[in-house]
């Protein structure tokens, strides 16, 4: 399959998390397949409505964000680059994941030192950029709509995205903008459904190269191990 651009993510091995996270988008990104929602009538819109936004991206934590491949390059070279980057860094284990709000949504975020894991994420960010073509001007501008600090504007002009490095939030999005009353209400429902799912500490022993398929929606391509 041709891909229109390509991804770093970290996407949870096979097990509860994962098949809830796949249920609640609507999208299963490790089988490129639709999955039917959890029935859940206690929330304030239809499942189908709070996760339109986040769907197509699959339950997911971004690594290196989306990027078009750059010229003279190919998903070949890229593939083994990444394949290459990843086999070179080792497995980061945070404390846990635990629901939180962030702004307009909802999301899963670390719990304890991120430090590891955002080393990681800057590694992939720097080392796999020579494959990312420039972003286009259009979607620079759409970017910097949203109001962006200096050092955030700074970024985006240099990796294409305004949120790596020092900027760097990991989180497991779960929903897309809603309104502080639904963020509200939706929050405490949701937690009740996911407490039993997010017992322990969380091992980040592989990242998956993931594409943009001609529908819009991302798919594990490659599941790349991290064996340093």
């Amino acid at each position: 399959m041709t891909y229109a651009r390509y991804a770093i993510y970290y996407a949870l091995a096979p097990g509860p998390l994962a098949d809830f996270g796949a249920s609640w988008l609507g999208w299963d990104i490790a089988d490129g397949a639709p999955r039917a929602h959890p029935d859940l009538p206690d929330l304030p819109r239809p499942v189908d409505e709070i996760t339109r936004t986040p769907r197509k991206y699959g339950f997911h934590g971004t690594v290196k964000p989306p990027f078009r491949l750059a010229e003279g390059t190919d998903a070949e070279a890229l593939t083994t680059a990444a394949r290459a980057a990843c086999a070179a860094q080792r497995p980061v284990t945070l404390d846990g994941l635990a629901l939180t709000r962030i702004g307009r949504f909802l999301a899963l975020t670390p719990v304890g030192d991120t430090r590891p894991l955002s080393d990681l994420a800057a590694t992939m960010v720097r080392d796999l950029d020579p494959f990312r073509a420039p972003a286009p001007e259009a979607e620079l501008a759409r970017r910097r709509q949203r109001g962006l600090t200096d050092r955030q504007d700074a970024l985006l002009t240099q990796w294409g995205y305004p949120y790596v490095m020092e900027e760097f939030r990991f989180h497991l999005t779960l929903t897309g903008p809603l309104p502080g009353s639904e963020a509200e209400d939706i929050l405490p429902r949701l937690g009740v459904i996911l407490a039993p799912l997010l017992t322990g500490p969380v091992t980040i022993d592989s990242l998956c190269l993931a594409g943009e398929r001609p529908d819009g929606r991302f798919e594990i391509v490659h599941r790349l191990p991290l064996a340093g």
